[in-house]
């Protein structure tokens, strides 16, 4: 990774910036850990984990972007069946749990923390991105519209999952459940359950993907007990205070239109996820990706039920995070596609320094262009 010198300009305004965001960059208490910072680098899909396998060009990607005071992985699959996209890792073999110790070593040794974000695709996912004896599962047999990129035939359809029975409901908990215990032996400091962006849990408490008709189906509240009951296992299996939540109240992802209950349900399972004890809610809005935004009302709900760390994320600036801590409504900013093209974000937003645009046709592409090979500011001291 190459270097460029500061401007004049930039370190001009290092000293107007010292009256700028001083909560975003100073230290943070997070449940057991200390914070170098208040930023979190978001979760990202990346596809280079060929073979899913994490590896070493991945731990190098996250050892650049280690200025940040949490790290959270792109979505790594608890199961086989967990694996949607082509390229993602996952965390359920020795290979794999092998592979995260070079990242979490990576990133320990530059200060920072790390959470692994462990996702379930569901049925937003193909079989020829699966290995054999994989298959496609969701609560109901109701497919997800659109396609999905596969390395062998490039876009197909996504197809008809097959609707999980009770006993893979709870086969599906329990490698959440050994997925969390082997993120623990990896080196990661705890780890964050997807509950958002269309996915498997998602899927559960969205009526349109779950047409159930048993303990799970039904009312807000049996379609919100499978990541209830995910939570409560992953919690007693490592520490509540290593756990989080990801969720997305008012995303469209995976072909998840809007219902009257939205926000009945997410005050629910911020009640209940309080109760619980866990670390945080990372809640994301997804409107600067063309979603409706998340509703005030909604935020205000979860901040007031949720007592412990709440994490806003989606679309924020370095102003705008500030503005967010000072008024207490966020414990932490996520920010995710200006660390792509910014592995010392935390630096910029120090100095005030320009961001650079990520290449989107490298984002997927699987290598380390357009993925470890952006420069960074050269380091100033004040």
């Amino acid at each position: 990774m190459f270097r460029l010198d500061l401007s004049r300009d930039i370190l001009i305004t290092l000293k107007l910036f010292s009256t700028m965001a001083k909560k975003l960059i100073s230290e943070a208490q997070f449940g057991p850990y200390r914070l170098t910072n208040h930023i979190v680098m978001a979760p990202m899909t990346r596809s280079r984990a060929h073979g899913n396998i994490p590896n070493t060009l991945m731990a190098t990607y996250y050892a650049q972007r280690a200025e940040a005071g949490l790290l959270i992985t792109e979505g790594t699959a608890p199961s086989p069946n967990g694996l949607g996209y082509a390229r993602i890792p996952g965390i359920y073999s020795k290979e794999q749990i092998e592979g995260w110790k070079k990242v979490t070593e990576a990133v320990h040794q530059k200060g920072s923390r790390i959470f692994v974000q462990l996702m379930h695709t569901g049925r937003v996912s193909h079989p020829l991105n699966m290995p054999a004896g994989a298959q496609v599962v969701a609560p109901s047999a109701v497919a997800a519209q659109g396609e999905m990129w596969t390395d062998q035939q490039g876009m197909q359809p996504q197809p008809v999952p097959k609707a999980m029975n009770l006993n893979e409901v709870s086969q599906a908990i329990a490698e959440f459940t050994q997925a969390a215990k082997n993120a623990i032996e990896a080196g990661f400091d705890g780890v964050e359950l997807h509950g958002a962006n269309g996915y498997l849990i998602e899927q559960f408490i969205h009526p349109h993907s779950n047409q159930r008709t048993d303990q799970y189906g039904g009312t807000l509240e049996n379609r919100s007990r499978f990541l209830l009951e995910v939570a409560a296992s992953v919690s007693n299996a490592i520490g509540k205070e290593r756990v989080g939540v990801r969720l997305s109240p008012y995303g469209v992802n995976g072909d998840l239109p809007h219902y009257p209950e939205i926000e009945e349900t997410y005050a629910y399972l911020a009640e209940e996820l309080n109760k619980l004890g866990i670390l945080y809610i990372h809640l994301v809005d997804h409107s600067a990706m063309g979603a409706p935004p998340v509703t005030e009302s909604v935020v205000n709900t979860i901040r007031e039920k949720f007592e412990n760390i709440l994490i806003l994320s989606g679309g924020y600036d370095s102003g705008r995070a500030e503005k967010a801590l000072q008024s207490g409504l966020a414990d932490l900013v996520a920010f995710g596609r200006p660390f792509i093209a910014n592995p010392d974000l935390v630096e910029r937003f120090k100095v005030g320094a320009a961001l650079a645009a990520p290449d989107p046709k490298t984002l997927y592409v699987g290598d380390e262009k357009g993925f470890t090979d952006y420069p960074v500011l050269q380091s100033v001291t004040a």
